[in-house]
């Protein structure tokens, strides 16, 4: 089967590999799409980050480059291993891709099963990945999608970045968010925090990107930051406040400052970009403002509140899909695209079998 194959830095070979075998507790899946992701993106211009370098193969996978990348993914269950009872081929499914130690809990009573030791994400780390014919996974890892479609569902997986991000901040229906940067992480945010009740507002200088913004309601103010001042816009909108909470989704210097002026006193600022070189941070302002600074990473039992969130309606994948590729054209209309003609595309899909 055709599979994209992380070598290095700026190399990644779409080649023939074996079909992954079905094992007891495990589950085969035909992969329909897989999302480019910014993570992919960094692993290409900066990494190996999270994908192991060759000779240092993963302490859990086992694995090191040359690894099949791809963690957006969506298909159909093709068969099911021994012991696998509540699954049948025929199933729509997304992946939460996971690697994780066997001895953890990954039940719904742990809320910190994403931050064990040495855990990694498949499609980064091994285990296959979307960005490939076929997919095997442990069953814990698959979530059944009902009726959305599979086009849709691969947005499953970034929009659990983005609820996880939500629980993250704390924030309450009525409050007022700023996110930095329209991309596809930081419009499915905007998407759960108007679900959830919450006023945004979006800086990002993409016109294309921007207008996603509008047109799907997720944000309810925009500002290009070439031409507004957000900060001064921000306090506008909260009579002078500032932002309840911030969500830094650019992994750009400029939108991180912004979010340190834009925010209240007490105000919460989650970073869920992923960056691939330090950044700078005024702590004074930190201080003085008693500004609360959190990560986050990926997600964790959010795939199930995510998926309801989708088929209840409340958020509308469909509008940030702006394309569709065959394998074969990953690197030049996909990667190529995103990183230098981003203001042209929100998210790309890959169909392995196009």
């Amino acid at each position: 089967m055709k599979a994209a194959r992380y070598y290095d830095r700026g190399d990644i070979r779409i080649e023939d590999v074996p079909e992954p075998a079905v094992e007891p507790g495990t589950v085969g899946i035909d992969v329909a799409y897989c999302g480019i992701c910014g993570t992919d993106l960094h692993e290409y211009l900066d990494g190996p980050i999270f994908i192991p370098p060759a000779g240092h193969p993963h302490p859990i996978s086992g694995e090191c480059a040359p690894i099949t990348m791809g963690h957006e993914m969506s298909g159909v269950v093709y068969a099911v291993g021994e012991g696998v009872t509540d699954l049948e081929p025929g199933d729509p499914v997304v992946v939460e891709p996971y690697i994780i130690r066997d001895d953890v809990d990954t039940s719904a009573a742990n809320d910190a099963y994403h931050l064990s030791p040495d855990v990694n994400f498949i499609g980064l780390a091994g285990r296959g990945g979307g960005l490939a014919e076929k997919i095997v996974v442990q069953r814990r890892w698959v979530h059944p999608v009902g009726d959305i479609p599979l086009d849709e569902a691969a947005l499953i997986e970034p929009l659990s970045v983005g609820y996880h991000a939500y629980k993250r901040s704390d924030a309450r229906a009525g409050d007022v968010a700023l996110v930095t940067g329209a991309g596809p992480i930081g419009l499915l945010t905007a998407a759960v925090l108007t679900a959830e009740g919450i006023t945004v507002a979006i800086s990002e200088p993409s016109p294309l990107r921007r207008q996603k913004a509008v047109e799907t309601g997720v944000a309810q103010h925009v500002f290009d930051p070439r031409e507004t001042d957000v900060v001064a816009a921000v306090k506008d909108v909260t009579e002078g406040r500032g932002a309840d909470v911030g969500f830094e989704c650019t992994s750009v210097q400029p939108a991180f400052d912004t979010l340190i002026d834009a925010v209240k006193p007490t105000g919460v600022i989650v970073v869920e970009s992923i960056w691939g070189h330090p950044a700078s941070l005024d702590i004074q302002k930190l201080v003085l403002k008693e500004i609360d600074l959190r990560g986050t990473i990926a997600y964790v039992n959010s795939h199930p509140e995510t998926i309801r969130l989708v088929q209840s309606g409340k958020v509308v994948l469909k509008p940030f899909i702006t394309g569709v590729i065959g394998l074969d054209r990953l690197i030049d209309e996909g990667f190529e695209t995103l990183i230098h003609r981003n203001e042209t595309a929100v998210k790309i899909l890959v169909d392995p079998r196009a």
